[in-house]
């Protein structure tokens, strides 16, 4: 069995085994209370799995063993071989820029599997132009999935959800130790919305920002030489997606990114902050209403 397979069979392994765990446990008894109480909290935590919810009142230790429990009987023990192959290597086909938001997870919003996705999340899943000397964290992500990875990345995407918080910090600064300086990477973004759409309510110009940030961040990869070499040679692509996890919908879209000199910019601190000049255009829009819809509810 190819990775593939093992990958898309192991997405519907935890139902499986919820819907026959309940099985085994829905016979006609005739125990005596205390038994029947026992039947219906193991039914309880079965459907909490089986829906990815956490019973209440759960302890955080009882929670985190119980979670490994659960991944080590339903994913690992039953997929020896493409476990076998992760502890040898992994060759990831994406590389995914994420929010660090606790709602949403490109695993679960995409059905990633072990090995799938070389995932990194920060705050606003930003990309900071290429500096060496800032923001390495960053740098070192991408030099690894790109450089390292036996080169078999072949998508870079940006995924923000809508109702991030880090979008309102773009547009309502406050001073914060570390987050001011971090998230005036996105000031770019917040300068061609109010430029464009000023004019419109605050939770429109966030829902833009958001969108926007993905943008520029698409641009700042642009600036990293090793992604510029592998597009050059067209063995990497670039796209933005957008989830709205309130009307639990997904968009994705290519942009094309034209970067001219560098450009300094202010920060409210005082610092120079460098970044580039960018106009972006959809090459392929994707989304619910367009002819190549790649936008899913």
């Amino acid at each position: 069995m190819s990775s593939s397979s093992r990958h898309a069979g192991m997405g519907n392994l935890s139902l499986e085994g919820a819907i026959e765990g309940l099985k085994k446990l829905l016979i006609p008894n005739d125990k005596d209370e205390q038994f029947n109480k026992e039947l219906e909290t193991k039914i309880e935590k079965l459907i909490s799995e089986l829906l990815g919810t956490t019973p209440h009142d759960c302890h955080p230790v009882k929670r985190i063993l119980g979670g490994f429990q659960s991944f080590k009987t339903n994913k690992f023990d039953m997929y020896p071989e493409l476990f076998g192959e992760l502890a040898e290597h992994q060759t990831p086909k994406f590389l995914v820029f994420a929010c660090s938001d606790s709602r949403v997870s490109p695993s679960n919003i995409l059905d990633f599997q072990p090995g799938e996705a070389f995932t990194f999340r920060n705050i606003g899943n930003l990309v900071p132009p290429f500096n060496q000397l800032r923001y390495s964290g960053v740098g070192a992500a991408i030099e690894y999935a790109v450089v390292h990875l036996n080169r078999r990345i072949d998508r870079l995407m940006e995924l923000p959800e809508d109702g991030s918080n880090a979008s309102k910090v773009f547009l309502l600064f406050s001073e914060n130790d570390f987050i001011d300086d971090w998230v005036q990477i996105g000031l770019p973004a917040k300068a061609k919305v109010k430029a464009e759409f000023g004019h419109l309510p605050l939770v429109e110009q966030k829902r833009e920002c958001e969108k926007e940030a993905v943008n520029l961040s698409l641009t700042n990869l642009q600036t990293y030489p090793y992604v510029r070499e592998r597009r050059g040679e067209k063995a990497l692509a670039l796209r933005g997606g957008y989830y709205d996890f309130v009307e639990g919908c997904f968009k994705l879209w290519e942009v094309k990114t034209i970067i001219t000199a560098p450009i300094h910019m202010q920060s409210a601190a005082g610092k120079s902050l460098d970044n580039y000049n960018f106009n972006s255009s959809l090459t392929h829009s994707h989304g619910e209403n367009g002819e190549d819809d790649d936008g899913f509810n």
